[in-house]
């Protein structure tokens, strides 16, 4: 199909993270490893919460989906990732390049959501613990997933239809290992600043202010632990949520980077790197962060291993 002096093209080729074969190679046994060490670690936390009676608790049940949603992140975008470090055709359709923007849009966005949902919950239950088990009860922790999952949903559908209503022409070569808004926006042979200002104001926006809910959550949290008398009740208090706002930061910042800016000023090289940080990494640190330096979820895995507790 020709429109004036461009061609319409068909398909797209992922370029990856390099083009130097030697590299490949080394790069596809080290995502292969921390791809399996993701699958084993957020499966073994949901296993393990499902089997487990005592974890059935609001807490656990978000952790429960924030494994699911890294174990569906992660397997949108490493299969295809290594699958391109090892073949010569990295072509993806653009059918297929639109509905792996779309699936990892509404896993990217769930987690965006849930993460402040889970800031929440240990604000309740430690700055309000009488009120706690009134407010986080099971009917509102479904009705948090449904409207977490919808509105995720609604961005995916709203930034995917958008960045794909754009014609693209002469180049198809994206410059990135999986198919993402700004590197494919590059390849539009019109203007762009419609696609840049839904990105900026919808998926920017979102970010930044579910950022802004986790802070100021742990803001309160903070103050509330200060008043504690004993260094031990402070203590136990930061540990339940430093390694949560830990990574909450991590991800948020490098999401920032991504997606609060137009399209047009962004790095090829800076957003690869931050795009494995956050769609490769964090996926792999989450259940090792959140989870196995949690003490309930050590003993829970001890009574389900078999082994001895040591309380």
């Amino acid at each position: 199909m020709q429109t004036g002096n461009w061609t319409l093209i068909s398909e797209f080729i992922l370029l990856g993270l390099t083009e130097d074969p030697s590299l490949q190679l080394l790069l596809f046994f080290f995502f292969l490893m921390v791809y399996v060490v993701t699958l084993v670690g957020n499966v073994g936390i949901m296993t393990l919460i499902s089997v487990t009676p005592h974890l059935h608790t609001p807490m656990y049940f978000m952790l429960w989906n924030l494994s699911f949603i890294d174990v569906s992140g992660a397997s949108i975008t490493v299969p295809i990732m290594l699958i391109n470090f090892i073949s010569t055709k990295k072509a993806i359709s653009i059918p297929g390049c639109a509905t792996q923007m779309f699936l990892i849009f509404t896993v990217g966005s769930t987690e965006v959501f849930l993460l402040p949902v889970m800031a929440y919950d240990r604000y309740l239950a430690i700055c309000n613990p009488l009120l706690y088990p009134v407010i986080m009860n099971n009917k509102v922790c479904v009705l948090f997933i449904v409207f977490i999952y919808s509105l995720a949903i609604l961005n995916a559908l709203i930034q995917t239809t958008f960045t794909f209503m754009q014609p693209f022409c002469n180049s198809n070569k994206i410059s990135h290992f999986f198919c993402d808004i700004p590197p494919i926006l590059k390849l539009s042979c019109s203007s762009t600043i419609i696609n840049e200002m839904v990105l900026v104001l919808v998926a920017g926006v979102l970010i930044i202010l579910a950022f802004v809910m986790v802070l100021i959550s742990y803001l309160h949290i903070v103050l509330t632990v200060l008043k504690i008398r004993s260094s031990e009740g402070r203590w136990k208090a930061f540990s339940t949520c430093s390694s949560h706002s830990v990574c909450v930061t991590l991800l948020y910042v490098t999401l920032i980077f991504m997606y609060a800016k137009p399209a047009s000023q962004t790095s090829t090289t800076k957003d690869r790197v931050a795009s494995v940080f956050y769609a490769v990494m964090i996926p792999m640190l989450n259940p090792l962060i959140y989870s196995l330096r949690n003490q309930e979820v050590k003993r829970a895995l001890k009574r389900v291993t078999g082994k001895n507790e040591t309380v």
